[in-house]
């Protein structure tokens, strides 16, 4: 009977096989990263607010803690938004005539709240506690990047889940002492490296006893966060 195929069908199918897998896991691969992009997170991406306000002026070069605008960072779920009242206590003596701060004027003249844009904003699905990251030892760096740094605020990590989970499987090497939660400099000796050092996962192991932070099975559970 003769030979239906030529022999170098089973080469080509043999490479069709690889080929189909290859394909397979190069879009796999590129969904991965698109799903990581900023494109999608909206990581580093600026956010244009109704008035010009700078944290790298207000926070880096003033010095004005975070607390006096986030007021309820540390008893409360939400870290606050500032009232117009709250800028004015600086804006009625300083800058009182700026064309800038005309929205802010006429927010406190009229008492409506100015319409800020939301910066960092979770699914509803995602249960976040600011005052626990706090009481915990996490700094507002840790999540915000350096916002003594930034003229127009951006969200500077991917907020997805695989980013908390990295914090959470491993609290010990994110953890700060208290006094330097507000520290935006701070340079955290425990943040993921691979020049950490035993002496300094010791001092986060020792922060997360003294703050009575729970271990990872707990930290990693569902529930924690999807309530």
């Amino acid at each position: 009977m003769p030979q239906v195929f030529h022999h170098s069908t089973n080469t080509l199918s043999k490479l069709s096989i690889f080929g189909g897998i290859f394909v397979l896991l190069a879009v796999v691969w590129a969904v991965a990263e698109i799903n990581r992009s900023s494109y999608n997170t909206g990581a580093y991406v600026e956010r244009q607010q109704p008035v010009q306000f700078s944290h790298k002026h207000h926070t880096g070069d003033d010095g004005i803690d975070c607390r006096y605008c986030h007021t309820s960072v540390e008893i409360s779920s939400s870290a606050g938004m500032p009232a117009t009242k709250t800028c004015m206590n600086c804006h009625t003596q300083i800058w009182s005539d700026s064309p800038y701060l005309e929205i802010v004027r006429t927010s406190w003249k009229e008492g409506k709240p100015i319409e800020w844009t939301r910066v960092h904003d979770l699914p509803d699905y995602v249960y976040f506690n600011h005052s626990i990251h706090v009481a915990k030892g996490v700094g507002c760096s840790s999540c915000h990047g350096r916002m003594d740094e930034m003229p127009a605020v951006y969200q500077a990590a991917s907020l997805q889940m695989e980013w908390c989970l990295s914090c959470h499987r491993e609290p010990e090497r994110f953890l700060r002492p208290k006094s330097e939660i507000y520290n935006h400099a701070w340079n955290a000796p425990n943040h993921l490296s691979e020049n950490t050092t035993e002496q300094q996962l010791a001092d986060g192991r020792r922060l997360k006893a003294e703050y009575r932070v729970k271990n990872s099975p707990v930290l990693t559970s569902c529930s924690t966060c999807h309530r």
